[in-house]
């Protein structure tokens, strides 16, 4: 762009609209800090201005920048609710400059509408590693105790929402959101509040009378083993024992009994008396901008009372053996009242409905789902296989047939659930990212949600995470764009973004590489390392350390 399309601003702005958006002012001052920035009320009359404004008119994360040129310019900033201002900071940061002295930002209207409207990560408090510097990290797991500082949750989950408040990330959903060991009621506010301001909803994750309530572990009313030692009878009698094994992850999952691993009857009305209170309770205690509702995944209620009520909506032959772990009549009975719950408090909330997984394609599947309420927003999980599959099948007429009419897909592989000995929680998984984005925009799935656990400190998540970004909210977008645009800066150029992707990509395919080959790819990642500056040395230096652990291992 040239300079004659830029409007020069000066050294002083003038603010409209700032006490509503203190982030968007936050982005502003760090990104350039010598510009002066004042509120419009005390700022003299020539002085140019930004306003800033909210349009409910725009979708959500959708904005708009029009700047008036003229003695004293003035930039108009509007932008959907909830995200639209904070995405368009970022935007006018992105594409603004420092230049003799002043601000300078582009001439030409810039917007932006996001194609997908729900781009969440999913995770669990005790496996979201983004503060490197503390004790205490597991990587898989979903019965988990928190190994970490008291302080370890903010400090990761504040990381995580600056990285989704800069890229378009729309949601964090999170398991483990309520715990007395890392602060409990006072720690999920103050997160609250911080991902909000940045434009980033916090969903809390729970189950219907499992995965510990509301409340996931602490001396709480709303914690399901602290209930249920006052109601011992209400306890679920499971068909099976605790757990489910998933065919594209290349070990045994463990799932050892304790507290924990407890659940209560879906049919007893005490469970949903209970259930519904507490979903009222989160509603209204917290600022939080949606649920992700799940039925329970490892193990199934099987007393007369709930084998009765479900009837021959399901076949519960289906649970015999790894195949399935749910019962779709428990979702289609109970997830309405918990919908019902939170909207009484909340009417902008976003609700995930968790369907389970790999069934997406399977008819027999949904039956019982027909007469879901619209609102839902029904969330698809895919593994690895699946979704090579449904790739190659899914099309926008089967999508709109479903009983469900606000689908999304939940990516549960590129991460730890899905792989070989290592998995591919830091594998590079950007491309298949890219598709599965590409792929919900032509079938008419309105979203997607991938794992969120691992820090980008490993510069491939790093990468997977920033394509995630950029295709959730512009499916359109060209790969190559992706790459000139986003990651040639991030590595030293553009060959060298390609050499970086085919030594991750390479490495990620093979568990088992010659000691001879990993040497030669190590040593290309360390000259990498050399050829820039240090934010670009960190990035090929995380990757030679992946590579050269795979050394000393011996594979």
């Amino acid at each position: 762009m040239q300079r004659q399309d830029f409007v020069s601003i000066g050294d002083r702005l003038a603010v409209v609209g700032g006490e509503r958006h203190p982030h968007a002012l936050r982005r502003l001052r760090e990104t350039f800090p010598n510009l002066v920035v004042i509120a419009a009320s005390e700022a003299p009359a020539q002085t140019p201005r930004l306003e800033l404004r909210e349009d409910a008119s725009l979708a959500e994360g959708a904005f708009g920048i029009v700047v008036q040129p003229g003695d004293t310019p003035v930039i108009r900033l509007r932008g959907g609710p909830f995200s639209g201002v904070i995405y368009g900071m970022e935007e006018l940061l992105a594409k603004g400059l420092w230049q003799a002295g002043g601000l300078a930002v582009p001439a030409e209207p810039l917007s932006g509408s996001p194609g997908l409207a729900y781009r969440a990560w999913w995770t669990w408090d005790h496996s979201t590693n983004w503060e490197l510097s503390q004790i205490g990290h597991q990587e898989i797991g979903v019965f988990n105790p928190y190994g970490k500082p008291p302080a370890g949750f903010l400090a990761d989950y504040k990381r995580a929402v600056d990285f989704a408040s800069r890229n378009r990330i729309a949601a964090i959903i999170i398991y483990g959101f309520l715990r007395d060991s890392h602060g409990g009621i006072a720690a999920a506010q103050e997160l609250c509040h911080y991902a909000n301001e940045r434009g980033v909803r916090i969903m809390p994750g729970i189950a219907v009378g499992a995965y510990g309530g509301v409340y996931w572990e602490g001396e709480h009313r709303y914690n399901l083993s602290t209930w249920l030692r006052g109601h011992p009878d209400i306890g679920s009698a499971l068909e099976k024992g605790v757990g489910f094994q998933i065919a594209d992850l290349d070990f045994p999952l463990s799932f050892p009994r304790s507290d924990y691993t407890v659940a209560a009857c879906p049919s007893r009305p005490e469970t949903m008396a209970w259930m519904t209170e507490a979903v009222s309770w989160l509603a209204e205690t917290f600022a939080i901008g949606g649920i992700n509702i799940e039925s329970g995944d490892y193990g199934v209620c099987g007393c007369a009372r709930c084998r009765a009520r479900r009837g021959e909506r399901e076949d519960g032959s289906r649970r015999a053996g790894d195949l399935e772990s749910w019962s779709y009549a428990d979702m289609a009975d109970n997830f309405p009242r918990l919908m019902d719950a939170a909207r009484a408090k909340r009417d902008d909330l976003w609700l995930y409905c968790e369907l389970q997984w790999d069934n997406l394609l399977d008819p027999n599947a949904h039956g019982a789902l027909a007469g879901m309420p619209e609102g839902g927003i029904y969330q698809h999980t895919l593994n690895r296989s699946y979704w090579n599959r449904l790739e190659a099948t899914l099309s926008r007429d089967y999508v709109a047939r479903l009983p469900t009419k606000t689908n999304i897909f939940r990516c549960q592989f590129a991460s730890q659930w899905n792989g070989d000995r290592r998995t591919e929680r830091y594998a590079f998984n950007g491309r298949v990212f890219s598709d599965m984005c590409r792929k919900a925009a032509a079938t008419g799935v309105e979203g997607l949600t991938v794992w969120g656990e691992a820090s980008p400190y490993n510069a491939p998540t790093e990468l997977s995470y920033l394509a995630f970004g950029r295709f959730g909210y512009d499916p359109a977008l060209d790969w190559e764009t992706f790459l000139d645009a986003d990651v040639a800066p991030l590595l030293g150029g553009r060959a060298a973004a390609d050499r970086f992707i085919a030594i991750a990509e390479e490495t990620d395919a093979q568990a088992e590489l010659p000691e001879t080959r990993l040497k030669a790819l190590a040593g290309e990642a360390l000259e990498g390392a050399r050829s820039g500056d240090d934010d670009v040395a960190r990035r090929w230096l995380s990757l030679a350390d992946r590579i050269t652990r795979r050394r000393y291992m011996g594979t």
